[in-house]
Parts: structure tokens; sequence; C-alpha cells
């Protein structure tokens, strides 16, 4: 099955998500969980949860669901109070994913603000440890590929393996963004560049531990580490790029995002990119 969706707002209650997801005929939609410019937010009540729980019910079409973290994070941070907000927060985070039954938290590795990427990457691994340790939950923890912007880790495979090895534990993963790793310098716009860079992936990281991709064309150039994100086909990626993506066999499983702009000139443009990425795939 084609796990196609989109970030979608949950302004309102996080069944409004999957109402709109329905009505952009998603499979999969990822979601916030709380507000991801704050440190704290009210708990879950049970009549979210319940009115979630039904909508996803009634729903039949919507496959999956997945979070995205807070963009307050950085595990990889020299300051230990910020280290340390971090830590309590996704585990505020991963309680909420346990009360949604979300299997996946997408999260940003963090930056090491100017400390150095061998230090940085070694606060990333043991404050993961520490909170897979706490957590005893379900909810895959996925490291996403990053542009490489300042001072920020995850923008080579090397680092995602170091940081799964490091943390040991099989509740992390990986989530590829298109956007971003093209910007990091990786090429995917010919199919023996893709072949190449999927190589290296699954020879550095692995694909088993591959569990969500975002799919998203870049504004900045190969090796930017400009991280913007524009339509599909309309950036420096180019269509070519999704069509191997959308009907490479080893990823007919994986959830497939869209963080797309949500709108361009008043149009709303989550229906276009995914009807694109739909024809990417032969199934319009």
């Amino acid at each position: 099955m084609l796990l196609l969706g989109a970030h979608t707002s949950v302004s309102g209650g996080y069944h409004k998500a999957l109402i709109k997801g329905r009505k952009l005929g998603l499979s999969t939609v990822q979601i916030f969980t709380k507000n991801q410019l704050r440190w704290v937010s009210k708990p879950i009540s049970e009549n979210a949860a319940g009115l979630y729980r039904k909508a996803l019910s009634d729903d039949g079409g919507i496959k999956l669901v997945l979070a995205h973290g807070s963009y307050l994070y950085n595990f990889s941070s020299p300051s230990h109070s910020l280290v340390e907000q971090s830590v309590q927060s996704i585990l505020d985070e991963l309680e909420r994913c346990a009360i949604l039954e979300l299997p996946f938290l997408v999260i940003h590795p963090g930056s090491h603000m100017g400390s150095g990427e061998s230090d940085g990457i070694k606060r990333i691994i043991s404050s993961l440890e520490r909170v897979l340790e706490i957590d005893r939950g379900n909810t895959t923890i996925c490291l996403e590929t990053t542009a490489g912007q300042g001072t920020g880790i995850g923008y080579r495979f090397e680092h995602l393996r170091e940081m799964i090895d490091g943390i040991g534990s099989g509740r992390t993963g990986v989530c590829l963004d298109t956007c971003h790793i093209f910007a990091a310098g990786y090429d995917i716009r010919t199919r023996s560049a893709y072949r190449s860079t999927i190589k290296a992936f699954d020879r550095v990281v692995g694909l088993k531990h591959l569990k969500v991709i975002h799919l998203n064309d870049s504004k900045g150039g190969l090796g930017s580490r400009i991280d913007r994100h524009t339509h599909i086909g309309e950036g420096a990626i180019g269509i070519k790029s999704f069509e191997y993506i959308m009907n490479d066999e080893r990823f007919k499983g994986v959830p497939k995002i869209i963080e797309t702009p949500k709108k361009a000139g008043g149009r709303e443009m989550d229906s276009v990119n995914l009807e694109t990425l739909r024809r990417c795939a032969g199934e319009l």
C-alpha cells in the first residue's frame, strides 16, 4: 500500500487533522502532538483522545499517523539546561504519542553550537539513551536528516549511523528528507545519482533503519546547506527524483510525508503536490 500523506494542522483538536487528511485522500498523516514552539503544553484530555480515536476508526482510509517533535529540542547543545529541557519535553511528547498510539516521533538531532560535531553527537547519544531508559512506550524516535545549516548535526549519513549505534536501542530509526539530503550534498536528480545516494545510505546507515520519508523539493542547490522547501518538481531537485522514490519497491511501505508550502498565490497546495506525487507513482 502507498502510504502518502502530509503534515496536517491539529488546530481545534487532533481529530481535525484526520478530517482534513480524509478530504485530501491521505493514507498517512503527520501531526504535532503539542505546540512545537512552546516547552510546556496542556495534557491531552480524555475528550480529545476519544475524538481522535473515533475519527481514526471512522475514517478507514488513514492507515498510519505519526508525530513530528518540537522545534525547540537541542540534544546536542553544550548548555546543560537546554539539554535537560529537551529531555523533559520529549519525555512528555512520548507520553502523548503513547496516548494516541503513534508509532513514530520524528526529531531534529540538534546543533552543537560551536562545540564541535564529535562532542555534539556524544551529547545526543547520552540524552536519547537516558530518554529511552525512562520511557517504556513503543514509539520509535526517528532522527531526521538535516541540510547542514549552521552547526546542525545529521547532514552526513555517518552522523546518523554513529547516533544509532551509540544509542543502541531498537526504538531508534531515521527520517530521510529529500530537500535536506540534497542541500547537504547528496544528489538524487538522475537515476544513477539516486541509486548511488540510496546505496550509500544503505551501506552507512542501513535501509532497515529508514522509517519515514519527507518529500520536499529544494529552493537551494546541491550542497547549498540551505533548508528551504518548495513544491514538488518546482525546485532544484526536479520531478525525476520523486518518480524514482515513488516507484522504488523498497519504499512502498514507508510513510511518505510532504512538508511543502501550504499556499501559493492564495491557492491551497497540498492537494496539488499530492496529485503530482500520485502521478509520479502512476496512480493517476
